[in-house]
């Protein structure tokens, strides 16, 4: 399956605990961190809702 680099740009502090618990969830913790998901509509869903905090890399 495809795959999907995301990169975190944005600090999740001061930011509501809906988006801080949407970096959880592609796992990322700290910034400028990348991570490899699988690219799925949900994982897609995540990113699209804190797209102002992530950056999609290819």
């Amino acid at each position: 399956m495809a795959k999907v680099k995301v990169k975190q740009t944005g600090s999740g502090l001061r930011r509501p605990k809906d988006q801080r618990a949407t970096l959880l969830g592609l796992g990322l913790k700290r910034m400028h961190q990348v991570v490899e998901l699988e690219d799925t509509p949900s994982v897609r869903g995540m990113i699209n809702k804190i797209s102002h905090m992530v950056t999609v890399i290819d």
